[in-house]
């Protein structure tokens, strides 16, 4: 059984606390999740996919859900901070696991500067004078402090952010629902809204198959909760309530959320200027609440932008526990916090405001693109891993899991199969900077790897000690 308090001094969890609950885990991955996917992208997808962009979210919940499932499964055997990238390590090949926890990092240092490109989107409804840099720069310092402070500090903001949210979407729904069916909605409302202008699929299945990559998007940050299995209370417990409790919760929100949301607003009036949602409040024309919704889906980039942070510190903090980063990268401070780790995860937010200065109309779709390559590498990373560890656990004798991936191995090589479909359809959409960045940045990785290795077998104090300890 893992330690309640540490993971033990020179374990890939060394230094950090175990003060994460399962509620805490559950709202900290759907904070991550709900964010601007959900009230930005999901405009952008509605553009490539018109009303069809329900399938598209919906098949981008079933591949989360059988990601969720192999992730289950194999955190509950090693409850580690970064437990995916160690996984690979042990399981395919220290390269591996290098490959992953890196690719990983890249991805949430860029997400963050995604949601922060999109906070200048949002605070534009209000100080459309104010240069987006300035609130890239404003709310980026605000949460790097946040981050800075303790785990339970992150958490506790987390909580609130997550709270704030998901009682937004349930109001929504609600409101939304009443002025469908419960009122005297007007004609151009309803569902026969969802086979107007052009019928329900008017870009063909191609555009709905374009718009699944925005759809994972949108769940990115749902695997966040075995990156902080390592600071989790009861990990056997709560990880694997906590993977199924944000899958489901998530899936049923994006699915009925923009149900309701097309059914209101003409899908052609979708995009990224502002938030659908809140052209929903601007078209049902109650007074204040498109300034409402404009805020509630500030907090959410707020909310999703604090629990990427959070994430790339800690997987960064786990490339220097596996000494592929410098030491000073696995440090603490007193209250449990890897700060030099969350200082140079912070490039995102420099990142974005750049971006924002020099591209201010394209900086959301073009920093969605490059971010997402680390993620669903990882991802793929993943279901792989799971067909090398279920076959190593079993030939082992370990002890019973309590969790088990359902349909294994072929829904485990489904999920695989798509993820690496879905890379290579970017290469002729919008989104082909998703293999223009991540092709080189996966050469670059195996070059780094390389001398890395060189360096570690002309020093063998160097070499990485957790990755081989027997299965327990």
């Amino acid at each position: 059984m893992v330690n309640k308090q540490t993971q033990g001094q020179n374990g890939p969890g060394a230094g950090l606390k175990r003060d994460l609950s399962t509620a805490q885990l559950t709202m900290i991955a759907m904070g991550c999740a709900i964010g601007t996917g959900l009230f930005l992208g999901s405009g952008l997808a509605i553009s490539l996919a018109g009303p069809a962009v329900l399938i598209s979210y919906a098949v981008g919940a079933f591949i989360v859900l059988l990601l969720m499932g192999c992730l289950a499964e194999m955190t509950v055997a090693h409850p580690l901070t970064g437990s995916f990238g160690f996984i690979a390590e042990k399981y395919i090949s220290p390269m591996a696991g290098f490959l992953v926890r890196y690719s990983y990092w890249i991805a949430n240092v860029l997400a963050v500067g995604v949601e922060v490109s999109a906070i200048a989107i949002y605070m534009n409804y209000w100080f459309p004078d104010v240069p987006g840099i300035v609130w890239i720069l404003l709310f980026g310092a605000v949460l790097i402090y946040v981050n800075a402070t303790s785990v339970n500090t992150f958490a506790t903001f987390e909580y609130w952010f997550s709270m704030i949210k998901i009682s937004a979407i349930v109001i929504f729904i609600l409101l939304g629902a009443y002025v469908l069916f419960g009122s005297s909605a007007g004609s151009e409302m309803g569902p026969e809204t969802l086979v107007n202008d052009g019928g329900f699929i008017p870009f063909g299945w191609w555009g709905v198959w374009v718009a699944i990559f925005i759809s994972l998007f949108s769940f990115l940050g749902t695997e966040l909760i075995a990156v902080t299995a390592g600071e989790a209370k009861d990990p056997d417990v709560a990880v694997p309530k906590a993977l199924r409790a944000t899958v489901f919760r998530l899936s049923t929100f994006y699915v009925v959320t923009l149900a309701i949301m097309l059914m209101i607003v003409p899908w052609k009036s979708a995009g990224v200027d502002k938030s659908p949602f809140v052209k929903v409040m601007e078209i049902l024309n109650i007074p204040g609440a498109s300034g409402i919704m404009n805020f509630i889906v500030l907090t959410a980039a707020l909310s999703a932008m604090n629990s990427q942070l959070y994430s790339s510190t800690r997987m960064m903090y786990s490339l220097s526990q596996a000494k592929f980063a410098p030491a000073i990268f696995g440090k603490v401070s007193r209250r449990g916090v890897p700060f030099s780790a969350l200082a140079v995860s912070a490039v995102g937010i420099i990142l974005a405001a750049a971006v924002s200065a020099l591209f201010p109309g394209t900086s959301y779709a073009f920093m969605m693109g490059i971010s997402m390559f680390g993620a669903i590498f990882t991802w793929l990373m993943v279901f792989i891993s799971h067909l090398y560890f279920r076959k190593a656990w079993e030939k082992s004798g370990g002890r019973k899991l309590p969790v088990k991936m359902m349909g294994f191995p072929y829904l485990t090589i489904l999920g695989a199969v798509l993820l690496v479909a879905l890379m290579l359809s970017t290469w002729v959409t919008d989104f082909k900077i998703l293999l223009q960045f991540g092709v080189p940045w996966l050469i670059f990785l195996s070059i780094a790897y390389f001398f890395i290795n060189k360096r570690k077998a002309a020093n063998p104090a160097q070499a990485v000690g957790h990755v081989t300890k027997s299965i327990k």
